[in-house]
């Protein structure tokens, strides 16, 4: 029987689907919402309780924090073998996304607008904000872990990843700004996509070195 481990065909494959998910099927779920521009709005707001798609997307996010869950726990095991205190600290990094940003923000939805803050909304919003300040460091762990490993290739490709993805992700809080309201910071949508495809980036290696090579 094959281990079910971080290199494990299967599991890169699933760990494939669901990163390229994240960002597939808000584009294909803005065409069932009128009105929803992904350059300027974020993507939780597909799944707010007036959303055409807002089931769909809601289970998305939970699907997305049970595997990644999962994904946290691979991971944590196989950099136990490197450093325990760096398996401790990419565990808690990936889990707190999985469970603030998965599966908190998809049982409590936020609203289509700001102006509506209900308590939905605010735990939606503590739970996101949470996991993405979280996951934000996970580039910059698994830098070091190639490093530590003698995996430069992963160690250089994850830390520009870290550092595309800390831009974006100020450039994301900018647009949150009533100053930077009329400026290209204010297309939060694109930075938030952005900050979160690159934090994604060593999820993207592991699988696609795992298929591959």
């Amino acid at each position: 029987m094959t281990c079910f481990c971080i290199d494990n065909k299967i599991f890169s494959v699933f760990l494939l689907i669901t990163i390229v998910g994240e960002f597939l099927l808000p584009w294909v779920l803005k065409h069932f919402y009128k009105g929803y521009n992904g350059k300027m709005i974020v993507m939780s707001v597909l799944g707010n309780p007036k959303s055409p798609v807002k089931n769909i997307y809601n289970a998305w996010l939970i699907w997305l924090g049970v595997f990644l869950l999962l994904s946290a726990f691979l991971l944590f095991r196989e950099a136990c073998a490197i450093s325990v205190t760096l398996a401790v600290l990419t565990f808690i990094s990936i889990s707190v996304f999985a469970i603030g940003a998965g599966l908190i923000s998809g049982f409590f939805s936020v609203n289509a607008t700001k102006e509506n803050d209900s308590f939905s909304a605010k735990i939606h919003g503590y739970g996101s904000a949470t996991g993405f300040m979280s996951l934000l460091f996970f580039p910059l762990l698994q830098s070091i872990e190639g490093f530590m490993s003698n995996n430069i290739t992963k160690g250089l490709i994850c830390i520009v990843a870290f550092i595309l993805s800390v831009t974006f992700f100020v450039f994301f809080i900018m647009g949150d700004k009533e100053e930077f309201k009329k400026t290209v910071f204010s297309y939060e949508g694109l930075w938030q996509r952005l900050s979160l495809f690159f934090m994604y980036i060593p999820f993207l290696y592991i699988a696609i070195n795992n298929l591959v090579f």
